[in-house]
């Protein structure tokens, strides 16, 4: 089943996110690798693509997992949550409908 990771940043992680997104970025590529992500981005903190110094406000993953558990377990191990860039993350269930 599809599980959407929804995390928010804690204010002021700009420079420890920036430091943590190689082994981020690496994490979902695995993921990736084994055809699990649907979709994966961050959220700007301004409207704009490259938001610069203002930086994010959090992060939505879309990917698939065999259960609840695993979507929680792997979400808790993301590099972010494990050197406290997200104050929060919130994992659900996910039906994809478009496309």
């Amino acid at each position: 089943m599809l599980y959407a990771i929804i995390a928010e940043d804690n204010e002021g992680s700009l420079e420890l996110r920036l430091k943590t997104r190689p082994a981020h970025l690496a994490r979902l590529e695995q993921l990736k690798e084994k055809g699990k992500v649907v979709l994966a981005g961050p959220h700007p903190a301004i409207d704009s693509e490259d938001p610069g110094p203002a930086g994010f406000t959090g992060s939505l993953i879309v990917a698939e997992f065999e259960s609840m558990e695993e979507a929680e377990s792997w979400a808790d191990a993301d590099p972010y949550q494990v050197a406290g860039v997200y104050a929060k993350v919130v994992v659900k269930p996910f039906k994809k409908v478009f496309p």
